[in-house]
């Protein structure tokens, strides 16, 4: 069955539609409320975000009235339960308030940390579409849903999730997996600051700090990095090859070196540009000769590397399905039981000691993937930490920080949850 089906005679039988509550009402969130709000058996009713004005936005947008926004838990409380769309600029007593699934959407890991952990706590549902908080300490957030009795989840629409179901598909046709990744979507500046950006954020209709984090390779490093978790599959090397690719040479340039490809081995995680974008894939191997056979005949290669590709991710706009999962099976659609890949922090410019580090997408650093193990081994700092952290030592342009380079927040939420998660051993696979 449908979860369109599913939804509406769960609905029925709840007397209710799934209330959905969302923090942050930017591009991301603005998307996701209004399509959440097309799909039968579920409501948007509860908009979570600093500015007032972009809740009502939303409202607007959905076609809302008679929204209460307020500050206060009763007020709140009561406008829910009497089927009234709500709104608050504070995240402080969000666990508290009776929705049923809770949308983690400001992208800021901090934020997210104190949303996704109190809500679990709270055995509250949680889908995230804030991967930079997932990649920081997702394990932390899934071992707690599994006590609580909750489900933690990473929504679908971004390239971790929609990559890892093609991984799973190939899997489950008994194929090797060879190497699974995304088009990188936007052009590679590493150095590019929200400055730099500013003129093409403003014609695209988004936030700078957005459009630089994908400039500067954050956000692609740090969508990798999920996947690699989420598989199992390790990152490719530090940083990944990043090879120039188009739809029809993925199957070549993900072989083997030895058969001319860029990999050293096969079964990792890796991102080409080219115009494989906006699609994820994957790259497969077979040894039985006749199905070898079927696959050239499909064209899907010329052997013995074959690749599976979707040509698209909707961002937001496919991200209820996660919820439907969640709510209906009880399931996550990607969460990671451990770190197979870290994001690292690069410097994007040279720092003194006593400088303030801003966060992804700002001025100084930028996120680095990394193989785990080795990201331990050099005492690097995850990228998810590192904002407000004060330089302690002279760091260059391009050095990846440790953690004897700076001083971490200690008042950081998200800085706590992953020294928890570190000494539960967590964190490393």
């Amino acid at each position: 069955m449908a979860f369109t089906q599913r939804l509406i005679a769960h609905s029925k039988a709840q007397g209710r539609d799934i209330r959905v509550a969302i923090v942050g009402a930017g591009q991301m969130g603005h998307g996701f409320g209004c399509q959440v709000n097309r799909i039968p058996g579920m409501s948007l009713s509860l908009v979570i975000d600093i500015d007032e004005s972009r809740i009502r936005s939303l409202y607007d947008d959905i076609g809302a009235t008679d929204v209460v926004i307020s500050d206060d838990v009763a007020v709140l409380t009561k406008a829910l339960l009497d089927g009234k769309p709500a709104g608050t600029t504070t995240t402080k007593f969000v666990a508290e308030l009776p929705f049923d699934i809770i949308v983690e959407s400001t992208g800021i890991p901090d934020v997210g940390a104190h949303v996704a952990y109190t809500s679990l706590l709270a055995k509250k549902d949680v889908a995230v579409l804030n991967v930079e908080m997932d990649v920081t300490i997702g394990p932390l957030l899934h071992h707690t849903a599994q006590q609580t009795g909750a489900v933690y989840t990473v929504c679908h629409g971004d390239e971790p999730v929609e990559a890892k179901v093609l991984v799973d598909y190939a899997r489950d046709l008994q194929f090797e997996v060879i190497a699974a990744g995304k088009g990188k979507n936007n052009p590679f500046e590493p150095l590019s600051t929200p400055d730099t950006v500013r003129e093409r954020a403003v014609a695209k209709g988004m936030n700078p700090k957005m459009l630089c984090s994908f400039t500067d390779g954050s956000k692609t490093m740090i969508e990798m990095a999920a996947l690699a978790n989420a598989t199992g599959l390790e990152l490719s090397k530090r940083g990944m090859y990043g090879p120039e690719a188009t739809i029809k040479t993925l199957h070549s340039v993900y072989s083997l070196q030895k058969d001319g490809g860029v990999l050293d081995r096969a079964g990792v995680i890796d991102y080409c540009t080219g115009d494989v974008a906006p699609g994820v894939f994957v790259i497969v191997r077979t040894d039985a000769p006749y199905i070898n056979d079927e696959l050239k005949y499909l064209n899907l290669g010329t052997g013995p590397y074959f690749a599976l590709y979707r040509p698209f991710h909707l961002a937001s706009v496919e991200a209820p399905l996660s919820l439907a999962r969640a709510v209906l099976d009880r399931e996550a659609s990607l969460y990671s039981p451990s770190l197979k890949a870290e994001v690292a922090t690069m410097a994007k410019k040279d720092m003194k000691p006593g400088d303030v580090i801003d966060s992804i997408g700002g001025y100084t650093v930028r996120g680095y993937a990394d193989i785990a193990n080795d990201s331990k081994r050099d005492n690097l700092v995850p990228i998810g930490i590192i904002a407000g952290a004060v330089v302690t030592k002279d760091i260059k342009v391009g050095d990846l920080i440790t953690y004897d380079q700076v001083a971490v927040d200690e008042s950081s939420l998200i800085v706590q949850l992953r020294r928890k998660q570190d000494e539960m051993g967590l964190t490393y696979a």
